[in-house]
């Protein structure tokens, strides 16, 4: 009777870290598809900008205020902050990648097979 608790807890247990790593890689790709969403607008408003004449007037949001500046000065910015964008988005994914392959790890060790219902 104890060693049926025993491996009801531990069968928990495994449960609980399971659910952690999905939950863990499932937060991962959602931060993922925002910076790519973030970087795409980040393109397409350097794609648009680009045939423009610098001294060109435009309005950019900064903090939730919109401020009116020529596209000689929003550009470096942009393509500044799109650059930022796509380092995070390797980090990101890399980071995606090691958590993967630590739950393949520890499936392999646990010995764990995923059951759908």
């Amino acid at each position: 009777m104890a060693s049926q608790a025993a491996a009801s807890k531990k069968q928990q247990e495994l449960q609980l870290q399971y659910s952690t790593y999905k939950n863990t890689l499932q937060q991962i790709a959602q931060k993922i598809g925002d910076v790519e969403q973030e970087a795409e607008e980040h393109k397409l408003v350097l794609e648009t900008l680009e045939p423009l004449p610098g001294d060109r007037k435009c309005f950019r949001m900064i903090n939730g205020v919109l401020v009116e500046r020529t596209v000689k000065d929003v550009v470096p910015a942009l393509q500044t902050n799109a650059e930022g964008l796509r380092k995070v988005l390797e980090d990101l994914i890399k980071q995606y990648k090691s958590k993967q392959d630590e739950l393949e790890k520890w499936k392999k060790k646990n010995n764990v097979q995923i059951v759908q219902s």
